[in-house]
């Protein structure tokens, strides 16, 4: 059973993993991989309303993703953009990229190879990752402006999405702890954590929602 105090638990971190950026035209899109099509979808939404000129996907497969989307994660998100009539010549797919770190690192060389010049990025993630995404992309790519952005739903719409209310509970901590940990590695910039976000993530690990936690030691 999920409490009604782990449904409040889960808005609050919700909540706070999006950026609240509002979409503004950058250089180019980058769409990470993931398996949400939903992804997609948004990157060609923005592309649609003049944010940006040219798409990345990025992403190869993930022990989440290897059945669903055989081709990799950048290559599917490709094709649905595609049906959804964007010109091929407007994306750029990375096909390897295994981590969010990856998708930043090799997105930028590839743009480079591409001899695209960016002085900013509206980076398209799934809604619970758009801090860690933000993030991330601050640490490795420092000299360029970044919006984060997603598709705009409530928590209660990515649940019915995902069919699973508990996974989508998991996830969402485990990309709290991610946020907590990851400065400390090296991994992402370090941003400021309220109480009440550390007190929910704290309340839902004990309740037993662990199955995307990674090993801190």
């Amino acid at each position: 059973m999920i409490s009604t105090q782990n449904w409040s638990d889960a808005h609050t971190l919700w909540d706070f993993q999006q950026m609240g950026h509002k979409p503004r035209p950058c250089s180019v899109g980058i769409g990470l991989g993931s398996h949400d099509l939903g992804v997609a979808d948004a990157t060609v939404d923005l592309y649609r309303r003049g944010m940006f000129p040219l798409m990345v996907f990025t992403g190869a497969t993930s022990r989440t993703t290897e059945e669903r989307m055989p081709k990799g994660e950048a290559e599917h998100y490709r094709e649905r953009a595609l049906e959804l009539g964007v010109p091929a010549p407007a994306i750029l797919v990375e096909p390897t990229a295994r981590n969010t770190g990856e998708n930043i690192r090799f997105s930028r060389s590839l743009l480079d190879g591409h001899g695209v010049h960016v002085s900013s990025i509206l980076l398209v993630s799934k809604p619970y990752e758009e801090r860690r995404a933000y993030a991330t992309a601050r640490k490795l790519w420092p000299d360029i402006d970044v919006v984060s952005a997603s598709t705009d739903m409530r928590l209660e719409e990515y649940v019915d999405s995902i069919g699973d209310p508990r996974l989508v509970l998991d996830m969402l901590v485990g990309a709290q702890q991610r946020l907590l940990v990851y400065p400390e590695r090296g991994f992402t910039i370090a941003q400021d954590v309220p109480n009440d976000v550390v007190a929910a993530y704290e309340r839902l690990r004990h309740a037993g929602f662990v199955s995307r936690l990674m090993a801190e030691a």
